[in-house]
């Protein structure tokens, strides 16, 4: 119902930056929150950060002052800057939306995931 299209993982030194997008498309109404997540081989997802259309945003501890969630409503599209990677960082990122459809119904997908890499 709701289609994700990330982009902007990558390789990065320790201290660089990346920032990751996820566009959003589908028959969408409005919506509620895009998040965040991330997941290291042999650990659970973790959520890092999300937002709500009213751009209340959530961090977890581990990336606070470090990364910056944002959100283009007009686009569907959320934007994740990451900023003093550490190698601990090195994960799949994911892209969840929560949303709720032109039909009536409510949705909640994820995106593919985006590698991110931070290594010197």
């Amino acid at each position: 119902q709701v289609q994700l299209v990330e982009s902007g993982g990558g390789l990065v030194q320790p201290g660089g930056s990346l920032r990751l997008s996820c566009a959003a498309s589908g028959m969408i109404f409005s919506i509620y929150v895009m998040g965040w997540y991330r997941q290291a081989p042999g650990k659970q997802r973790e959520l890092v950060a999300s937002i709500t259309r009213r751009d209340v945003t959530n961090y977890a501890d581990f990336v606070k002052g470090r990364f910056t969630i944002s959100r283009d409503n007009a686009k569907n599209t959320a934007y994740l800057q990451m900023n003093d990677l550490k190698p601990e960082d090195t994960a799949v990122y994911y892209c969840n939306v929560q949303a709720a459809l032109i039909s009536g119904e409510t949705d909640d997908s994820w995106g593919q995931g985006t590698q991110v890499t931070v290594s010197s």
